[in-house]
């Protein structure tokens, strides 16, 4: 199980610290992600995390030492870097010591211990851990038990099989997480969700990384298997929606691999709500990746799960959408049928909501898409301005998708003021919020207004400058924080 250490340099450490403390981080969120991307043990990542050399840490510990009954340890910087190394080669810290560490680090002993080191304490140091302490490896051995000496009688060796059952069920029953805690995740991951709709696309995927790296931590451990499945939905959610930003900040290929992972833990939790969300993310970054008939194969595939809540209707707008850039008209128009007649035949709500959700304005945004590229450029005006109409509160992503929509339907009925009106509340967007998606369907925009009577006019000329100025700011490619995302 022994993992070679990615070295983080001091200044990487202290920017992660500053990116994690600008988004209101915690201390274990940050030993999380030290863990995550440079495979620190774990007392090594809590001593990185508070930005302590090993000399700062052995004067603390020391002083914590003197506080208590035994007096002072004298450690210093070399015995610390051992009790850090163990149990790959170093030296093995004591209880007291572990104790000491987690006073220092302010967080639970438990914390500072990972599987290898669970493998190599002592049973009685390990019992100790059992108490108040929640359990963490993948697989716990059983307490041992005594067997029983033949000479025992009937009731004896009744008895003494009894102890061997309950001394079990106190093992078994001990979970490293309660039903609070899981309900706190979920509301945790309903906060991710809405958020998106408006916040900075990266701090909000920095709080869904360090909340997916606690979850998977904790299904290394031991729960019971209802809370396994809660676990795995969680993570879930977490990689689906790490994967829908990843497509958003134009990432494909990553977003893809969020998606694979979050279907594993849909399938490993059972949640049908949670798969058609899965392959609704799927089919999003295909239809982007341009594979259009794969985007159509997981919009139906998660509709045959026949979620509870919107999803049916995002998937079915989904398949409209990657019809409609196919030029099948007739296709395109029975997806949106469907995608009508799941709204109004839905039943149950959404766990989750704000991404993984699809109300009225998000279909709206489809319809005028699907529409304009068909043909229909009369219905998808109507459309996008019935829904531009009542857009206060939306989020702005899907505004200026609206918007973009319809610039395409004023186009295609020769009104090129009306283009060029649509068009200005997305060119005005500030670069945070210039995703993939809206940039590709603004490009798209222009090399309409090339091949049309608009383009070799100065107003279309001017309005292709503007466009290519605004690619040109689009959204930056570091770690930058403000407003956020796109949810088409």
């Amino acid at each position: 199980m022994a993992a070679t250490p990615k070295t983080g340099s001091r200044a990487e450490r202290e920017a992660l610290r500053e990116q994690l403390r600008a988004v209101g981080g915690r201390p274990a969120d940050l030993v999380a992600e030290m863990r995550s991307r440079w495979r620190y043990r774990p007392r090594e990542a809590w001593r990185h995390a508070h930005g302590w050399t090993l000399q700062q840490l052995a004067a603390r510990v020391d002083a914590a030492a003197a506080a208590h009954p035994g007096g002072a340890l004298a450690t210093d910087a070399s015995l610390m870097g051992k009790y850090e190394k163990w149990p790959h080669g170093g030296r093995r810290p004591t209880f007291r010591v572990l104790a000491l560490l987690a006073e220092v680090f302010g967080c639970q002993i438990d914390e500072l211990l990972d599987f290898d080191d669970r493998q190599e304490l002592p049973e009685d140091e390990l019992l100790l851990l059992s108490g108040p302490q929640p359990a963490e490896p993948k697989t716990a051995p059983a307490p041992p038990v005594e067997t029983p000496p033949p000479s025992l009688n009937v009731a004896e060796l009744v008895e003494h099989a009894a102890a061997e059952s309950a001394t079990w069920a106190q093992w078994a029953e001990t979970s490293n997480i309660g039903d609070l805690a899981l309900e706190q995740f979920l509301a945790d991951i309903r906060k991710l969700a809405l958020s998106y709709l408006a916040d900075n696309p990266f701090t909000v995927f920095t709080k869904t990384r360090s909340l997916r790296d606690r979850v998977f931590v904790l299904l290394e451990g031991r729960q019971y298997p209802r809370q396994s499945a809660d676990l795995y939905a969680a993570a879930g959610y977490l990689c689906a929606l790490l994967a829908w930003i990843s497509s958003d900040l134009g990432q494909i290929r990553e977003a893809d691999t969020q998606a694979r992972t979050a279907w594993l833990c849909a399938e490993l939790s059972g949640h049908n709500d949670l798969r058609a969300w899965v392959l609704s993310t799927r089919s999003k970054i295909a239809f982007w990746d341009g594979r259009l008939r794969e985007a159509i194969g997981y919009a139906r595939r998660g509709t045959d799960y026949h979620p509870q809540g919107t999803a049916a209707i995002l998937l079915a707008c989904q398949e409209a959408d990657a019809w409609s850039t196919l030029d099948a008209g007739t296709e395109a128009r029975a997806a949106l049928e469907r995608a009508a007649d799941a709204r109004n035949q839905q039943t149950g709500v959404d766990e989750i909501g704000g991404l993984f959700t699809c109300l009225d304005f998000r279909r709206a945004n489809y319809n005028a898409a699907v529409l304009a590229r068909i043909g229909d450029a009369a219905a998808a005006l109507r459309e996008s301005e019935t829904a531009l109409a009542d857009c206060h509160g939306q989020p702005y992503g899907t505004i200026a998708q609206v918007h973009i929509s319809q610039g395409f339907a004023h186009l295609a009925l020769g009104q090129p003021d009306g283009t060029l009106d649509a068009l200005r509340p997305v060119l005005a967007l500030p670069p945070e919020r210039r995703l993939d998606t809206v940039n590709r369907r603004l490009s798209e925009l222009a090399r309409s207004v090339a091949r049309s009577p608009l383009g070799a006019s100065s107003p279309g000329r001017a309005l292709q400058t503007d466009i290519e100025a605004w690619h040109a700011h689009a959204l930056p490619r570091t770690l930058a924080l403000g407003p956020g995302p796109d949810t088409a």
